[in-house]
């Protein structure tokens, strides 16, 4: 199962697919509200995200998946672990973060500034004047400020909700913390989810934020040893 990150859908995987189609049954969702899903009128949250993960997988008759989630992806994939930990089979966390402050200042503050600015327009939009001049103003506004809100506001996870959980479903998962070592999210802060995940392990590659695009070839060779030998 392949969940991409914010503003995105599942063709981002699309070195992924082609590589581990020959192996296994791969699925790469669009999440509520990207690529083919509708938004549909539930709350636009991490949370929720995870919940329609869990919905799907009962629709389909998946009872137990690896699960693979970059960016917001990971985030959804661990909230759903924390809750679901006996449909997980392996974990690969890649570029995740359990709170705002675990991304790079130099990304978060445009973030944070963007997303201020499409709440005020979302206010502006009830308007009864702009309401009758360009609906399209509000739902534009509307959903930069959903999609930034993500990268706010979720998925708020605290270091000891890992450490603590005792449950031995999740203690079994097998978990891999892959990052670029260019990351925009920070190097201690992806080590801080490692260090607090048990039976977990980590790999930091060369490149980016978007290490399973552009760098491929390794990604794609770390997960596969990864799940050949856990």
């Amino acid at each position: 199962m392949l969940l991409h990150g914010n503003g995105e859908d599942g063709s981002y995987f699309v070195h992924q697919i082609e590589y581990f189609k020959k192996r296994y049954h791969v699925i790469a969702i669009d999440t509520r509200g990207h690529g083919r899903s509708p938004r549909g009128g539930k709350p636009f949250t991490i949370r929720q995200f995870a919940e329609d993960l869990h919905h799907f997988m009962d629709e389909k008759g998946i009872v137990k998946a690896h699960i693979l989630g970059f960016s917001d992806g990971g985030n959804i994939a661990l909230v759903f672990a924390l809750k679901y930990p006996e449909r997980v089979d392996h974990l690969i966390l890649n570029g995740a973060n359990l709170n705002a402050s675990g991304v790079k200042p130099s990304i978060q503050i445009p973030i944070v500034l963007g997303y201020l600015t499409a709440r005020a327009l979302t206010g502006l939009g009830e308007l009864p004047f702009l309401k009758k001049r360009g609906s399209s103003f509000y739902k534009k506004a509307r959903r930069n400020m959903e999609m930034l809100g993500l990268m706010v506001n979720d998925p708020n996870i605290r270091p000891e909700e890992l450490v603590e959980n005792k449950e031995p479903d999740f203690v079994r998962i097998k978990k891999l913390v892959i990052a670029g070592n260019k990351d925009m999210i920070k190097d201690e802060h992806t080590r801080l989810i490692y260090a607090s995940l048990p039976n977990a392990q980590i790999r930091i590659l060369r490149g980016t934020h978007f290490i399973a695009k552009e760098n491929y070839i390794e990604f794609n060779h770390a997960v596969e040893k990864f799940l050949k030998n856990c």
